[in-house]
């Protein structure tokens, strides 16, 4: 179950150069920015990685003002844990939940997944905050992820499992937040 004192939130290469390539893109964009704003009424740190930015482009824009405050790495491998500055930001977090939303689902997504795995983090993936150009590569991606230990999961699910209870001061908040 996921805890606010043990998730990261991780948004993997929301690029301007996918928009017009990954189906529902505006859809991913939106539950990420969801996501996102969630996790800062609940004190959740943030991650956003760029892929190679010079030739795909910076984080689209209608994630920027929601990422202010997130603390952001540029790379060229897939995995985030390929970068020595990433990796090391997030083991140093000790939060053992990464919470995951971004683009590929089937390449930058999985083999962070596979890596938080084997750096014996849990990762659970925003199924409707990850794309892939084609929907074979998502779905296979999930499907691979599930069974390979990954939490498959909805934005909406996670952040309601993380607020806890009705109860939570942040709660009216957050339910304004998730019927957007």
């Amino acid at each position: 179950m996921l805890s606010v004192d043990n998730t990261l939130l991780l948004v993997i290469d929301l690029q301007e150069a996918f928009r017009n390539h990954v189906p529902g893109f505006d859809q991913i964009v939106e539950r990420t920015r969801i996501l996102v704003e969630a996790a800062r009424l609940l004190g959740v740190p943030v991650i956003v990685t760029e892929q190679y930015p010079k030739g795909l482009g910076k984080t689209v824009e209608p994630l920027q003002p929601a990422l202010d405050q997130a603390t952001r790495f540029e790379k060229t491998g897939f995995s985030v844990f390929q970068d020595d500055a990433a990796r090391e930001a997030i083991l140093n977090s000790q939060r053992l939940q990464i919470l995951m939303a971004g683009i590929e689902s089937h390449v930058c997504v999985a083999q962070t997944a596979l890596d938080a795995l084997a750096f014996e983090r849990m990762p659970f993936l925003a199924a409707d905050a990850v794309g892939s150009r084609k929907e074979l590569d998502r779905q296979l991606a999930l499907d691979r992820l599930r069974q390979a230990g990954a939490t498959i999961t909805t934005s909406e699910a996670a952040i309601l499992e993380l607020t806890v209870a009705s109860s939570h001061p942040q709660f009216r908040a957050i339910s304004k937040l998730i019927k957007t």
